[in-house]
């Protein structure tokens, strides 16, 4: 398992929906993603060269992450996925932990996982895998809406979780359908993006050597003795 990529893991749980999920319930589900890939804007989207502006996101384990607190030291990177259930998160998650944390710990560079859900609810995920990066939540989608990487359910997979009894934003606890697509930027010590990967649909996400890169090459070389 751990010499798959995240791409291989990725389409390994796709292939298991098709083997088991109920052919109306898969159809909703590729009809979803096709959609949102094709109304992508990438124009919208956050960009290398972007200058980002103070934030704070809540730390599920208490407190503020700031901007200025997470590049203190070295860059930041920032990795948004859904909720702390959603299954393809599950999967990408824990291959960050094995794959790209223990390089950015080496590096100085600070590695968080970004998701509008409450961080009451968030931090089971963390718990779950064992994460020895962050965890932390994005209230009300605001870093996401401004890094143009969130979207809404279209209406068939809204009623398709209504006819469940079930609605994401219950689930989020944020009360709406917003979530973010997955997505990976890297932000320097002067708040300035490095790196920035997103992908609407979410069974597609960045691996981890090209962050590891993205990441080397802000980092001095050590002089020469």
């Amino acid at each position: 398992m751990s010499q798959q990529t995240l791409r291989e893991r990725l389409a390994a749980l796709h292939a298991e929906r098709v083997r088991t999920w109920e052919p109306a319930a898969l159809k909703i589900n590729i009809d979803q993603r096709a959609r949102l890939v094709e109304a992508a804007d990438p124009d919208a989207w956050v960009k290398v060269g972007d200058k980002v502006a103070p934030f704070v996101l809540k730390d599920v384990e208490g407190g503020d992450l700031t901007l200025a607190g997470l590049t203190a030291k070295g860059p930041a990177v920032l990795i948004f996925f859904r909720f702390a259930g959603c299954p393809a998160c599950n999967i990408a998650l824990p291959y960050y932990e094995e794959t790209l944390a223990p390089a950015l710990k080496a590096i100085g560079a600070t590695l968080v996982a970004v998701s509008p859900q409450v961080p009451e609810r968030l931090g089971e995920i963390r718990e779950r895998h064992g994460l020895s990066y962050k965890v932390a939540a994005d209230l009300g989608n605001d870093l996401g809406r401004r890094f143009g990487v969130t979207y809404t359910a279209d209406e068939a997979s809204q009623a398709a979780q209504r006819a469940k009894g079930s609605f994401i934003g219950d689930v989020t606890g944020t009360g709406t359908w917003e979530l973010p697509q997955p997505a990976v930027v890297v932000i320097d010590r002067a708040g300035v993006v490095r790196f920035a990967d997103v992908s609407p649909d979410w069974l597609v996400r960045t691996e981890s050597d090209p962050i590891i890169a993205a990441v080397r090459a802000l980092t001095p070389a050590p002089a020469a003795v």
